[in-house]
């Protein structure tokens, strides 16, 4: 959707609030795709009421689980990938940060991760179509 960021765009097409009173205080966009030797803050991206939102990170979905993990997020947090958000095309699958490389295979490019309790209210705020 042109003029809008793609974390707006896809999670709301997805039915995913970026922020929610009960699940998230606020929002980080992250680069999933740092260049060699590079990398991401992953204690400040581990903690409870946030929502994360990786842009080019499904190749890196494994590390992104390893790294999370590591940090201290739990292994049932929600996480969803967001495939094509806002076409036509839109495909999303969601479980949880354990399963996120499992998730991925399943995806391909251009797509999103989104990490946070939010995901958890897909079910219920879905209103466009999962194709």
């Amino acid at each position: 959707m042109p003029g809008i960021t793609a974390a707006s765009g896809c999670s709301a097409y997805s039915g995913i609030p970026l922020t929610h009173r009960d699940f998230a205080q606020g929002v980080r966009l992250v680069t999933g795709h740092l260049k060699t030797g590079g990398e991401l803050d992953w204690a400040n991206l581990a903690v409870e009421k946030q929502t994360l939102v990786f842009y080019m990170g499904l190749n890196q979905a494994p590390a992104i689980r390893e790294k999370l993990i590591a940090h201290g997020m739990a292994e049932d947090m929600p996480a969803a990938i967001v495939e094509n958000g806002t076409a036509v095309t839109q495909k999303v699958v969601s479980g949880t940060l354990g399963q996120l490389d499992i998730l991925a295979q399943q995806m391909a490019s251009p797509a999103l991760i989104i990490v946070g309790r939010v995901v958890g209210l897909r079910d219920k705020l879905n209103w466009f179509s999962n194709h």
